[in-house]
């Protein structure tokens, strides 16, 4: 890597990041706190899409219903939460925590926008069908590394703007295949309207990732896990009871009991479908946020874009959706994508525990 590119980290950044608590770790310890994260992201955002999905297929139509499952399992993350022991401060975050009405504007800010955000991916999943959806949702890393430039002082490499040029190439290729068709014969102009709502969407989550790692840097400063939980919970509480407020302001709620019982798999499936897909939303968001916390948000999304990759392979062994040649080489582009920015994560650690290691021993050479 270039002198002239640095590190994902800035200078200072690095400082602090040589000092946390994350970085005493021990290599494979680190990587092993990575992977956990990745697999609830993966396997959680994989299974909530084709759950949603089923949700629409047999016969559910509620927007705000679907927007309200992506946070309203909440509760589960309490039980953790509340398991966690208590971690003391290092020196490195001993700072004073935030005021009270500072955090809950945090919260209430960051909730607003999932809850708008969440039911713009519900009406693209709406009008798009599985595959299509999630490779669209690929654009996000790419709004995401602007974000991340301007927001978090993220460095651009040339591995990282390979991986935002041929994501942005994947996502391009499904926007102009005339062929592309939502489900059970949705017409263009609501296939067009799909496609602006996820993509709106996906630029709209990327701010969202950017913001939570402005807040964990800037304004809440600590480093326990405790925090990514408290985050999720309380900013997922906030949405929740704007979602809420769509679906009875929006008279959705009157048709609830008549789409209950006219699902296609029956009632016990409904039920079961939306709590799934709650559970499995609040299993991705830990992996969303831990990602974040532990590494950075470009790099959470750049996995969410791995889940984008499995979902259409997903999609068509389970509803059978059509996987024609230009999803195959979007699939294969997103692919590439992410190993790119896999790679100059990598090549950063490796600099960043060398750094470590040079300060360790700057240490020892000075108390000599």
């Amino acid at each position: 890597m270039a002198d002239n590119e640095g590190p994902i980290l800035n200078k200072v950044e690095t400082r602090v990041a040589l000092q946390s608590p994350l970085f005493k770790l021990k290599r494979w310890q680190w990587w092993l706190l990575v992977a956990a994260n990745i697999f609830f992201l993966v396997a959680g955002q994989s299974a909530a899409v084709l759950l949603g999905r089923f949700y629409y297929d047999q016969g559910g139509n509620s927007k705000w219903i679907a927007t309200i499952v992506q946070t309203a399992g909440f509760p589960i993350l309490c039980i953790p939460l509340f398991l966690l022991p208590s971690s003391k401060e290092t020196s490195a975050s001993s700072a004073r925590s935030p005021p009270v009405r500072t955090l809950a504007l945090i919260y209430l800010i960051l909730g607003v926008i999932i809850a708008g955000d969440n039911y713009l991916y519900s009406l693209g999943l709406l009008y798009l069908s599985a595959s299509t959806y999630s490779l669209i949702c690929a654009s996000q890393l790419a709004f995401n590394s602007v974000f991340s430039h301007f927001i978090n002082s993220q460095k651009f490499t040339a591995l990282i703007l390979n991986s935002v040029v041929v994501l942005s190439f994947s996502s391009a290729l499904i926007a102009v295949n005339d062929d592309s068709e939502g489900p059970s014969g949705v017409s263009k102009w609501k296939y067009i309207l799909g496609f602006l709502a996820t993509l709106g969407a996906s630029a709209i989550y990327s701010l969202l990732l950017s913001l939570m790692q402005l807040s964990f840097q800037k304004v809440i400063k600590k480093e326990t896990f405790s925090v990514v939980l408290e985050m999720q919970v309380f900013t997922s509480i906030v949405a929740t009871c704007v979602s809420v407020v769509g679906l009875f302001a929006s008279g959705e709620w009157k048709t609830l009991r008549g789409e209950m019982q006219s699902f296609g798999k029956g009632s016990v499936s409904y039920v079961l479908t939306l709590v799934g897909t709650a559970v499995t939303w609040q299993v991705c968001s830990v992996g969303v946020v831990g990602l974040i916390f532990v590494v950075s948000s470009l790099f959470s999304n750049v996995i969410s874009t791995v889940a984008l990759a499995v979902s259409p392979i997903a999609a068509v062994i389970v509803f059978h959706d059509k996987m024609d040649g230009v999803k195959i080489i979007s699939m294969l582009l997103a692919v590439w994508g992410f190993a790119s920015y896999t790679y100059q994560n990598y090549l950063d650690d490796f600099k960043m525990r060398k750094a470590q290691s040079n300060a360790a021993e700057a240490g020892n050479n000075s108390t000599c």
